[in-house]
């Protein structure tokens, strides 16, 4: 194996690289809580089970034959660095929809104040939207989608996408970035909307009853009434709001893939 991997190790570290920029930047993997040294063996790993399948034929003319490289070889490492951001920062914008969709709601159930530190976004969320950010990943992991963006996404990109084809498809990307912040929202509005609408229906009921009848006194039970409500139509929902999980994921790398294919044989 160390033979192999010091035979060719300009074309390995070119591919350690983009995977360990792949591994920082995925929800998961990119806690500081995993071991800086465990992603590090991890993309070492992942780099040499694809280094059969990687295709860098563009790149033999930068790269001498006793090994030694320029600044142009520098360049290429931050290049393929910057497909891996790409690659997870795609994959953190389809879990940031998970966790605005809790923000949303959180707020209508009266829980907007208990934000805590999300170790998976790694920023302060609600606990709404951490607990349907952790069910997410709970689904991703379930259902081998780390497999699948390493199988499909990662060993495809090798064959389709390089730094050149990154450079000359820019335009493609950042629409496609941009978009997908746009489904973001849009995903986290479908997730959200059933239980938004909910709560401001019995919002609305209650507040005809309060003004109906001042001594009822609901302002302190719509604090309890808003939390069992919420937490009901969760548990109904919660079937419903899976299967648009896998849908998600299935229809973000799906795109991923088809976005680095369609860069790839235009240029």
């Amino acid at each position: 194996m160390l033979d192999r991997i010091v035979a060719q190790a300009p074309v390995f570290l070119l591919i350690a690289v983009r995977c360990f920029a792949l591994l920082m930047t995925l929800p998961l993997f990119s806690m500081r809580s995993v071991s800086r040294i465990a992603k590090i063996a991890l993309a070492g790993y992942m780099a040499y089970i694809i280094l059969p399948f990687a295709d860098f034929s563009a790149y033999t003319r930068y790269i001498a034959k006793d090994g030694s490289f320029d600044l142009t070889y520098v360049m290429l490492l931050i290049g393929e660095g910057m497909i891996g951001v790409i690659m997870g920062f795609y994959i953190t914008i389809i879990f940031s929809a998970f966790s605005t969709a809790g923000q949303f709601f959180a707020f209508q159930m009266g829980l907007s104040a208990s934000e805590v530190y999300d170790s998976v976004s790694q920023v302060e969320n609600p606990l709404m939207g951490q607990y349907l950010n952790l069910i997410a990943m709970l689904i991703f992991l379930q259902n081998h989608w780390f497999q699948k963006l390493f199988l499909k996404g990662l060993t495809g990109s090798f064959t389709t996408m390089n730094v050149f084809k990154l450079l000359d498809a820019r335009e493609k990307i950042v629409k496609f970035l941009v978009g997908g912040l746009t489904q973001l929202f849009a995903d986290a509005l479908v997730i959200s909307l059933p239980i938004v609408g909910t709560l401001m229906l019995v919002t609305v009921c209650m507040a005809i009853l309060s003004r109906a009848a001042p001594q009822m006194n609901l302002l302190s039970e719509g604090f309890s009434i808003m939390l069992l409500v919420a937490f009901f139509l969760i548990t109904v929902l919660m079937p419903s709001l899976c299967d648009f999980f896998e849908r998600s994921f299935n229809g973000g790398i799906t795109s991923l893939i088809q976005l680095f294919a369609a860069a790839g044989g235009s240029s």
